[in-house]
């Protein structure tokens, strides 16, 4: 007979994603590769021209950036004055949506490196855009077919199957108690 406090019993944990497990290993070799071809040009030509390189990278990652939150930025003020003239947008997408990766882009070309400035100018190639985009749209929505309910990708499926247009209809579901008696109502949600 045992006597004393028993051992808490904790739930096991859940395995490690192959992601939280390769991708420090995945930034240490980038960083490594980095340095490396920084050290390959220095030695090949010199320190200024790497300097050089470093310098114009980031100038133009900052041009990509402005130039891509201007235009972000438009499209949103457009949008918000068709939405108060009460003019209804059209339900296509309009040629917006390299928005993100044109700022990921000069994201990348600002991070001192090669590797990282050679990618982000391919994020600027529109054909790139189209397929990174349709690649990302494509793993999206697959995540979110297959998420367990009561996770975040979850509660995004229930939200998309519920409200297919986004708009929120106000109103109060009153049930009949089995024996006929009623429930009083309760009064509707606000914000």
């Amino acid at each position: 007979m045992t006597t004393g406090a028993q051992t808490p019993r904790y739930p096991a944990r859940p395995p490690r994603s192959r992601l939280r497990t390769f991708l420090p290993l995945g930034i240490a070799a980038w960083l490594v590769l980095e340095i490396w071809l920084l050290t390959l040009v220095a030695g090949a030509s010199s320190g200024l021209v790497v300097f050089l390189v470093l310098v114009a990278g980031f100038i133009l990652g900052s041009v990509v950036i402005k130039r891509a939150g201007r235009r972000a930025f438009r499209k949103l003020s457009e949008a918000l004055q068709q939405q108060q003239s009460g003019v209804v947008p059209a339900a296509t997408r309009p040629n917006s949506e390299g928005n993100g990766l044109m700022m990921l882009g000069g994201l990348l070309l600002m991070i001192p490196g090669l590797v990282s400035d050679a990618v982000g100018l391919l994020l600027l190639l529109p054909p790139v855009q189209k397929a990174v985009s349709r690649s990302a749209e494509r793993t999206f929505e697959r995540k979110l077919r297959e998420a367990d309910p009561g996770t975040l990708g979850g509660a995004f499926q229930q939200a998309r199957m519920h409200q297919p247009d986004g708009k929120v209809v106000q109103g109060e579901i009153i049930k009949d108690e089995p024996g006929g008696t009623q429930q009083e109502p309760r009064p509707p949600l606000t914000h």
